[in-house]
């Protein structure tokens, strides 16, 4: 089959992409138009202290919307009145014009005509995805195709035609001419593939149904109904289906990823030739019957295949939002081929620049999937290697990317097949991770330090050069290792004591507990235990630590700080002598909640902590949940977990560790050196003197310091495998993953760059941001700590 051959190719690219042509920016138009149709790019975001704006390269999800789009629309909804097309006045008659015409707009911006093709509107591609599936009258003896680069939408399809005992294939795209031959052919099958890969960019030619009916001349149809998913593709490049002697019998389309908006609206485009070959429709909706009966099996459908095929009544505000994205995307762009020639520069200039980031060593930081030679679209997917070749956990490059006002996006972006080619993952590896509690969304991005997913940047008809200059100089600052040199910013990682140096630095020091800290409420501001109070140790760490969890109304995850920073500005206190847990706000009274379980009236609930389900209960108090309610802005309420209110000795060598609320163990330890050697580094990183960010910011439970005249040193608590805390034993349980939120102050709730930024780049273990040691409880003949508690170490 002949590789896909743009309508408009275009123009040769330009020597060098660093002195670009003003051509591929329309003409020098592109300020100008970022300027005054996209304002949102320049709304600055407050970040420690500074402003920043936004870099947004994740239009494969989204493209943004034209402010003039949008005034329009707005104009149009306040002048007249949109209303049910299914009626007669004249106001439906004037919104059923506006759906039809908007029918003949967008067939002709797609390059084709209502003589050629009928366009349905559905809520979304996938609608018009599986839409296409439930018309395509496929036989028992045939067979269901889709391509390794098919979308998850696409994917789904499977169970649907499954339950008409159709055999399911998935296939490569370059098996589709073999396959489709006559003598391959048995019955009526559906090939479906999409026009452009959204994981890699890779683009597949739109004549597939031509090239396959080429070999069944005659026929009314051919044996392969075939259907193209151009979602991805149809936001930067024309379709031109008009070139095509025989099209595709479906294209699915998404509004949105073509104009930023309206976000509610999909379509399936249908070949009129194909239309008298469709299976019969199952269920029908209103609007689309001419007659029926209430008490016989008999209806009659409407004679206009959209009519027939929209269900119920179609979101019409909606398509008259497409009058006025079509009207903005003319004025701004003129033509697609205009946008296609834009983002092909673009691209290629990022791709570009990506290759060029290397290590000291000559290690390449990017691994790019794809864009070798192939015909490639504007997405770039990516993994970031350090310098030993070793991968960068691809959350921990999205968080840096987040607080650099960068837009990206991490996973395997709902395509399994192209995921797993590049990412050289079986199925077996899949049910493993699965097995493993890896799910989509969740911050596990490396197992056995290989990647399971991927970080992507996509580009639309308004990114710029700047945007790719601003993403490779954060992909140079953050991961870049550089040559030490005076006007380096970026530093070799810190050099850490190993082995028995390690333990003799430690065993000759003297260390003491200077802060103990108690989280009664999982991620809400920390209460620091008064220096002469003896604090319990229960069997399940510190007693009241992470007793509570906030909850939202119908959601089964406790909220976090990193997704609600005003958590951190709940100050909770205990008053042990009282039994009583008093929670603090600014701008609210004070709100005290009992400690005893036996004054709390309770209803179980079934929490979800990182993807393990805990025992808890919900604190059926109207008063308390319209306390945090208030505070934090969204309807929820207060959970906890009565047995961590009770008094509970550890156990003699206990083998196994009871968590509270808490992520991974019962206790964090953090060391005052090493909190003062970040300090330093983001002095040195940023020229400023005397930072002092301390401990406290990263959610301690005990802060330790060295005590006498020789210190610890930074970082070496890495390496401790034990201690005692007086006569009790804790076992480390590893280093601390660490994450976004303690980037978070916990003063006022403002989330800012550091210290994650700068930890990011000197402190990594196994491709993770770490600092801190998780700590276990082992045993105890004195279950108490209190600050100044000398440390012995093992």
């Amino acid at each position: 089959m002949n590789r896909l051959v743009p309508a408009t190719p275009p123009p040769s690219p330009p020597a060098s992409y660093t002195s670009h042509s003003t051509s591929y920016d329309y003409n020098g138009r592109l300020d100008e138009i970022r300027k005054t149709e996209y304002p949102q790019l320049s709304i600055s975001q407050e970040t420690n202290q500074s402003e920043q704006q936004t870099v947004f390269l994740d239009h494969a999800g989204s493209t943004l919307c034209a402010a003039s789009h949008i005034r329009a629309f707005s104009h149009e909804l306040l002048t007249h009145i949109p209303a049910n097309p299914h009626s007669r006045h004249l106001q439906s008659q004037w919104t059923q014009r506006k759906i039809d015409h908007a029918r003949d707009r967008l067939l002709e911006f797609l390059g084709t005509s209502a003589q050629q093709y009928a366009v349905v509107f559905t809520a979304n591609a996938t609608a018009a995805i599986r839409l296409a599936a439930e018309l395509t009258p496929v036989s028992s003896n045939g067979v269901f195709c889709y391509t390794r680069e098919s979308h998850t939408s696409v994917v789904g399809l499977r169970n649907l035609v499954a339950r008409q005992d159709v055999n399911v294939k998935p296939i490569e795209f370059t098996d589709i001419e073999q396959l489709t031959l006559p003598q391959n052919t048995k019955g009526t099958s559906l090939l479906a593939y999409p026009a452009q890969c959204n994981f890699s960019g890779e683009r597949f030619p739109l004549d597939v149904a031509g090239t396959i009916a080429k070999q069944y001349a005659g026929s009314k149809h051919m044996p392969w109904w075939v259907l193209v998913d151009a979602a991805a593709y149809a936001a930067s490049s024309p379709l031109q289906l008009n070139q095509y002697k025989v099209g595709p019998d479906f294209v699915a389309l998404s509004m949105y990823k073509i104009f930023g908006a309206p976000t509610g609206l999909g379509a399936l485009l249908i070949r009129r030739s194909s239309v008298p070959f469709l299976r019969s429709k199952g269920y029908f909706g209103g609007g689309t019957v001419a007659g029926l009966a209430f008490d016989q099996q008999w209806q009659v459908y409407r004679h206009a295949i959209e009519s027939r095929l929209e269900d119920g009544t179609v979101n019409f505000q909606d398509i008259i939002s497409l009058h006025h994205a079509l009207d903005a995307h003319k004025k701004n762009y003129q033509f697609m081929s205009h946008v296609t020639a834009h983002t092909w520069v673009i691209t290629q200039y990022a791709v570009q620049k990506m290759r060029m980031l290397c290590h000291i060593n000559g290690q390449p930081v990017c691994e790019i999937y794809g864009h070798t030679g192939k015909d490639f679209g504007p997405t770039i997917s990516f993994n970031i290697k350090d310098p030993h070749a070793r991968y960068v956990g691809y959350v921990e490059v999205e968080r840096l990317a987040v607080m650099a006002g960068i837009s990206l996006r991490s996973g395997r972006f709902c395509n399994p097949g192209a995921a797993q080619k590049w990412l050289g993952l079986s199925a077996q590896d899949l049910v493993k991770q699965a097995s493993l509690g890896f799910v989509c969304g969740d911050d596990n991005d490396l197992l056995d330090g290989r990647p399971v997913g991927a970080l992507r940047v996509s580009f639309g008809a308004m990114t710029s050069i700047h945007d790719i200059d601003m993403f490779i100089a954060f992909l140079n600052r953050q991961f870049c290792n550089h040559r030490l040199s005076t006007s380096s910013a970026i530093s070799k990682p810190v050099s850490l004591p190993s082995g028995k140096a390690a333990l003799q630095s430690s065993q000759t020091c003297s260390v003491e507990v200077e802060k103990i800290v108690v989280y009664p409420i999982k991620s809400c501001h920390g209460w620091t235990v008064p220096s002469d109070t003896l604090w319990p140790i229960t069997q399940y760490g510190l007693k009241f630590d992470r007793s509570f969890v906030i909850m939202r109304e119908n959601s089964s995850i406790p909220m976090q700080q990193k997704s609600y920073p005003d958590m951190a500005l709940i100050r909770p206190r205990i008053d042990a002598e009282s039994q009583l847990l008093i929670l603090e706000a600014p701008g609210h009274m004070p709100l005290h909640v009992s400690l005893r379980p036996a004054d709390l009236l309770l209803e179980q609930i079934e929490p979800q902590i990182c993807s393990s389900r805990v025992e808890a209960v919900r604190l059926r108090s109207s008063k308390i949940s319209s306390w945090l309610s208030a505070v934090l802005s969204v309807a929820c309420y207060l959970a906890c977990e009565p047995r961590l209110l009770l008094e509970s000795k550890p156990q003699a060598n206990s083998t196994k560790s009871l968590k509270s609320f808490a992520n991974e163990a019962q206790l964090l330890l953090v060391t005052s050196e090493s909190a003062g050697q970040v300090d330093q580094w983001i002095s040195r990183d940023n020229g400023k003197q005397g930072v002092s960010i301390g401990p406290m910011q990263y959610r301690p439970n005990i802060i330790v310091k060295s005590a006498g005249a020789q210190h610890i040193r930074p970082f070496e608590e890495l390496q401790w495998k034990s201690l005692f805390i007086d006569n009790c034993k804790f076992n480390v349980a590893g280093p601390c993953q660490r994450c976004q939120m303690i980037s978070i102050d916990q003063d006022s709730a403002k989330r800012l760059k550091e210290p994650y930024a700068t930890l990011a780049r000197h402190m990594r273990v196994n491709g993770k941001v770490v600092f801190g040691i998780y700590l276990n409880i082992v045993c105890s003949s004195t279950p108490s700590i209190r600050s100044g508690n000398i440390i012995k170490i093992k």
